[in-house]
């Protein structure tokens, strides 16, 4: 680890806890900081506040009184979940006191480079992908961020010869001042997270954060086929490393005569990657041109591609029982991954759909669910799902009460050959806690039908 004085008898508040809250404040508490920690679950039901105090931190629960503010703290770390327009947010801004998220504090304290990765869809698998094709090439890489252990904690132990491996999201790109990874990836941009940034430019300019930092010494890896990224693209100072799944480039990563390129150099055949789905070549070709940028050579990519089936609860494939394939697609939290789902089976499809009411229709999910043979939905969103269904034409749908229920019933409308496919288009906050807990509930109804 760095040392690092700048944080030496300043006062500084962490705001919001969970596993990145505490790594912050102790981090802190390690580097000389006058260190207060303000969360809003009662000290009684907050264990990890209570280790906190333990170590002789400042600890403040039950809520987030605003007069916290006239206490001096020359910097906020705040949770990447708590929205800017938080009124101790807001009031920090006001009076000049920066805020920041965790992620800035790894990178000040870690010896080894970042490779960072960002986008409305597809990061973690991207992330997964260029950490195991890394490690194939015995590169030392280490994982972060909202994939792995937490960004400082994973920081403080990295030597100079490790590479972290990190995902990120708007929300922690908002929150960065000096963070600089050697090489960033971009792999697309869609409307999303609007209840959190308000208009779609913003949320736009967070992504586009990871490469603010970067210089010419630096790669930014970015989605030639889309423009606003290559908008952000136009306004970085690295080199720009392109990639496309629809055409052949004169640099960067793509597909030419069934082979998967970086460069001019043939690296693997496009037919012997295993991952299913074509919206996954945007994340196979940006993890290729991660790897080759990292000295990584072609067999360990190949290694990776060749036996690489997906992440749990991103089009995870569960099993198969009486003839029915099911597949995990939890973390389809919005309206595209959701159709990009959808299109990566040939297979008549059972979807079960559905979550949390954040205010948006259905009407640009009809097309797909055109290839849909049935529908099981649930949630806040049921209805509106339903009434796109009908829209498409599916004549079978049922609603039920969640997604431990969707899999009996929709194993009921199946025959042999079909594929069940949880992809829900929305978030999992009406009723459960994370998209993965929705996933694993998934699982275990799939297992419980044997």
């Amino acid at each position: 680890m760095k040392e690092v004085n700048r944080y030496r008898h300043k006062k500084i508040l962490v705001l919001g806890l969970a596993k990145s809250g505490v790594s912050a404040a102790s981090l802190l508490h390690k580097l000389g900081a006058f260190v207060t920690v303000n969360d809003f679950k009662p000290l009684a039901e907050n264990p990890e506040a209570q280790g906190l105090l333990e170590q002789g931190i400042t600890v403040i629960c039950g809520g987030h009184p605003i007069e916290l503010l006239e206490e001096g703290f020359e910097l906020i770390v705040k949770n990447p979940g708590i929205p800017y327009h938080n009124p101790m947010i807001k009031g920090a801004l006001e009076k000049g006191i920066p805020v920041i998220t965790e992620v800035e504090l790894a990178f000040q304290v870690s010896e080894a480079p970042f490779i960072a990765i960002t986008g409305t869809n597809g990061k973690t698998t991207t992330t997964t992908l260029v950490f195991e094709m890394l490690q194939a090439g015995s590169k030392m890489p280490l994982i972060a961020g909202n994939i792995g252990t937490v960004a400082s904690e994973v920081a403080q132990n990295a030597a100079e010869e490790n590479n972290i491996v990190i995902e990120l999201s708007s929300f922690q790109l908002m929150g960065i001042q000096d963070f600089r990874p050697r090489i960033a990836i971009l792999t697309n941009l869609y409307d999303a997270h609007l209840d959190y940034h308000g208009t779609r430019e913003e949320y736009h300019a967070a992504k586009a954060n990871i490469t603010m930092n970067q210089t010419e010494k630096d790669y930014f890896i970015v989605n030639a086929d889309q423009d606003k990224v290559m908008e952000a693209a136009a306004r970085s100072e690295a080199e720009i490393i392109p990639f496309s799944t629809s055409r052949v480039l004169s640099e960067g990563a793509y597909v030419k005569d069934g082979w998967i390129y970086f460069n001019d150099e043939q690296v693997m055949k496009r037919k012997d990657v295993s991952l299913p789905g074509e919206h996954n070549l945007e994340n196979i070709l940006s993890s290729v041109a991660a790897a080759k940028l990292t000295g990584v050579g072609n067999e360990a990519i190949s290694q990776v591609l060749s036996s690489f089936t997906g992440v749990k609860h991103r089009l995870q494939y569960v099993g198969e029982y009486q003839s029915r394939k099911f597949y995990n697609d939890s973390k389809a939290t919005n309206i595209l991954a959701t159709k990009n789902a959808v299109s990566a089976f040939d297979q008549p499809v059972i979807l079960l759909a559905g979550g949390l009411d954040r205010g948006n229709g259905f009407d640009e999910l009809i097309p797909s669910l055109k290839k849909v043979k049935a529908l099981v939905t649930f949630g806040q969103t049921a209805e509106k799902i339903e009434n796109a269904a009908m829209e498409a034409g599916i004549k079978t749908i049922e609603r039920v009460d969640n997604v431990e229920k969707a899999v009996p019933a929709a194993f009921k409308l199946s025959e042999p050959g079909d594929v069940i496919l949880l992809s829900p288009a929305c978030a999992s906050w009406d009723q459960y806690k994370t998209f993965e807990v929705r996933g694993d509930m998934f699982i275990d109804a799939v297992h419980k039908l044997n």
